[in-house]
């Protein structure tokens, strides 16, 4: 049973016919809760019944796009697998909405925040950016779709070491990889993203969507039953001695050690 009323930190405000998306919850470097999860799921849902909406932009307040999921998103009654089919539904709901969408990284995306970024159908970052699968130093596996989402933009190698390996990937390492469209400074992030953001929105939105459709179709097709498998292994790690450690060794800002 679902039993968390906390407010949602986002903000959804319509720019003419884009659609911008803010996660605002700076303090914490856009860490993302269960609320915030849900209505976000809710506004890419949303956009498919509002012929007003022709391209939509997600980006974090402040200096981080997304740093995963807050760890609080899992009290208040809210059990493991509510929260990953919670973060499946708007990975889900950001590919599957008719419009494009435009990922405008400005900082950090880590854990699922990775996965948010890596569903959108334009990936365009700062240079102080970086991308971060830190789950396996915690006890855990990588959810939000990435590891299918990762494999299918820069192939097994990339997504291997990501996941693995649990290090920083730099924004212009992921451009390398094939991972995001373009890297680019502070200055030009924002102008890169609204000229892109007002093409796709005087474009022909029953084309664009069925073009988006096709790719994802082909490209993604994997992303189902990766989110299965994720939901699965992570309902069950959630719960294990390895995920205690990590989870304590993060709070108490020291290295985790797990049993041999």
């Amino acid at each position: 049973m679902v039993a968390d009323t906390a407010p949602a930190k986002l903000t959804a405000t319509r720019d003419g016919r884009v659609l911008r998306v803010t996660i605002t919850n700076p303090a914490r470097l856009n860490a993302i809760d269960y609320a915030t999860m849900a209505a976000l799921g809710d506004v890419f849902a949303g956009a498919a019944d509002d012929p007003g909406v022709r391209a939509i932009v997600i980006t974090g307040e402040g200096k981080a796009f997304c740093t995963g999921a807050d760890l609080s998103a899992m009290s208040g009654g809210i059990g493991p697998e509510e929260v990953m089919d919670c973060a499946s539904r708007l990975v889900t709901a950001i590919t599957a909405t008719p419009v494009p969408v435009i990922a405008r990284i400005n900082g950090p995306a880590a854990g699922v925040g990775v996965g948010i970024a890596l569903a959108a159908d334009l990936i365009y970052a700062a240079e102080s950016a970086y991308f971060l699968l830190s789950f396996t130093n915690i006890g855990l596996m990588p959810d939000g779709g990435t590891t299918a989402l990762i494999a299918a933009a820069a192939g097994r190698a990339v997504a291997n070491e990501m996941a693995l390996l649990g290090e920083r990937l730099p924004a212009t390492a992921a451009r390398d990889a094939g991972l995001i469209n373009a890297v680019l400074t502070d200055a030009e992030l924002d102008a890169q993203v609204d000229q892109a953001a007002e093409k796709l929105a005087h474009g022909p939105r029953r084309a664009l969507e069925l073009t988006k459709r096709a790719l994802n179709a082909t490209n993604l097709a994997a992303l189902d039953a990766a989110l299965a498998r994720e939901k699965d292994g992570q309902v069950e790690l959630l719960g294990s001695a390895d995920f205690a450690e990590g989870a304590t060794a993060m709070l108490q800002k020291r290295k985790a050690v797990f049993p041999g």
